[in-house]
């Protein structure tokens, strides 16, 4: 509060800073950031001042009684400094914490296009939530699954009182996929956990794989797929 005082009254946390204030990141370690309206000219000794246009409405407010960058600002500003796995990381910290949640993010930025930070912040965020449908997500795994040695599976087949994505009853296997990182609920981790249980406890191999890792990373899901389909233990069932 007191870096703020000291810049004016157009002055907000900002960055990093404002990143630490909301709690899903940390600030530098010997400067406290802030954002100055682009005719501003003060320079104080260990701050760190971005002057740009004055801040939306919607871009600022306050936070413990400091003037600060909105959740959805700051990301926006981060994602041009930070990588993918820090981004991800803020992303997931601020779902974490109830500052903000993928889907409010995703919606705060559909009339932000153009904006420095938004093109890339929109792929990162849509690379962890989108979900493939089920037609698509049988067009892109099949293939994977036949490549690594698997014969056609069950789709939406019916296994210990669970509906699953794919099954090979010859084989034990069960191949489940989720379709959002961001925002599971407690409840639904248990769930997947129990469906989990249950099929080892039957005797049963699950796998599970996100939708961005079989849209995004298909080597990973074959190398798993080929690795698991080799095993006596699966191919002996």
């Amino acid at each position: 509060m007191a870096a703020v005082l000291a810049c004016g009254d157009d002055a907000v946390l900002s960055h990093s800073s404002a990143a630490a204030l909301w709690r899903f990141g940390a600030e530098l370690g010997s400067e406290i950031e802030l954002s100055l309206s682009g005719r501003s000219h003060r320079n104080v000794p260990g701050l760190r001042i971005h002057r740009r246009a004055p801040l939306q409405p919607r871009d600022a407010t306050r936070e413990h009684g400091i003037p600060v960058t909105t959740p959805v600002r700051t990301l926006i500003d981060l994602s041009l400094r930070l990588d993918r796995c820090g981004v991800e990381r803020m992303i997931n910290e601020a779902d974490k914490y109830n500052v903000t949640h993928p889907p409010q993010l995703r919606e705060a930025l559909e009339d932000r296009a153009g904006e420095p930070g938004v093109a890339r912040l929109r792929f990162i965020l849509d690379r962890r939530t989108f979900r493939l449908t089920k037609e698509e997500l049988e067009r892109r795994f099949l293939p994977l699954a036949r490549k690594a040695g698997l014969p056609v599976p069950l789709t939406g087949h019916w296994v210990n009182e669970f509906e699953v994505d794919f099954y090979w009853p010859d084989l034990g296997l069960v191949v489940e996929t989720d379709g959002l990182r961001y925002h599971r609920t407690p409840a639904e981790q248990a769930r997947d956990r129990l469906r989990d249980q249950t099929h080892t406890a039957a005797g049963l191999t699950p796998l599970r794989f996100t939708h961005e890792q079989v849209r995004y990373e298909p080597e990973h899901v074959l190398e798993i797929l080929a690795q698991t389909a080799s095993r006596p233990a699966i191919a002996t069932k």
